[in-house]
């Protein structure tokens, strides 16, 4: 009975413990939000660092080429709108009415809703970054295999797959982008005369 309930302390400090570590990892994350560019730069810095222990030792080219094709994806997804035009048709003969892109620079401007958000596109890469560089570490992750087979595939499905979602902006018209937002001006910031005034920016 007492091995029980040592057993059962032992689970809930061990919960507790886990808690606290991701409280404060979501604590880190929310201060780093904001910081787009220090954020991106780390990732591009552990690219660099990952791209020297790969030439450096020769080998894990298959943790390379996997991470390649991760990233790959979660690009894609970065670049895929969150309602996808090309199922509107599908949804007008159902019946539903989901939020279409702006079209024409008359139309209401709306941003662009991405399929994977900035932030969680940054985090995913940063975490595989992180677990792909310390696999690098243990030699049993070294699998021998012909690289340039597998650049030239890693290539060719790059290639296949941005002209696909190329011809998919250009077909339904849209940007991946938003260039701008409503912005309201203030009580001291209108226009001469005392006009309320509404800057509108849109693609």
């Amino acid at each position: 009975m007492d091995s029980l309930v040592a057993a059962d302390k032992t689970s809930s400090d061990a919960g507790s413990s886990f808690h606290r570590i991701g409280m404060h990892i979501q604590h880190l994350l929310d201060r780093v939000t904001p910081f787009v560019g220090l954020r991106w730069l780390s990732n591009l810095l552990l690219v660099i660092i990952f791209c020297a222990r790969i030439l450096l030792v020769q080998g894990f080219y298959i943790i390379a080429y996997g991470l390649g094709i991760f990233l790959l994806n979660q690009f894609i997804l970065f670049l895929t709108p969150k309602q996808d035009p090309s199922l509107r048709d599908i949804d007008d003969d159902e019946g539903d009415h989901v939020p279409r892109l702006p079209t024409r620079s008359t139309d209401e401007f709306r941003p662009f809703m991405r399929r994977l958000p900035e932030f969680k596109f940054w985090y995913t890469s940063f975490k595989a970054l992180v677990i792909s560089l310390i696999l690098t570490f243990f030699s049993v992750f070294d699998i021998p295999v012909f690289w340039p087979v597998l650049v030239i595939y890693f290539f060719t499905l790059f290639f296949l797959t941005m002209r696909q979602r190329i011809a998919h902006m250009i077909q339904y018209r849209y940007v991946p982008f938003s260039y701008g937002k409503t912005k309201y001006a203030g009580k001291n910031e209108g226009p001469p005369g005392g006009a309320p005034g509404i800057n509108i920016t849109s693609y």
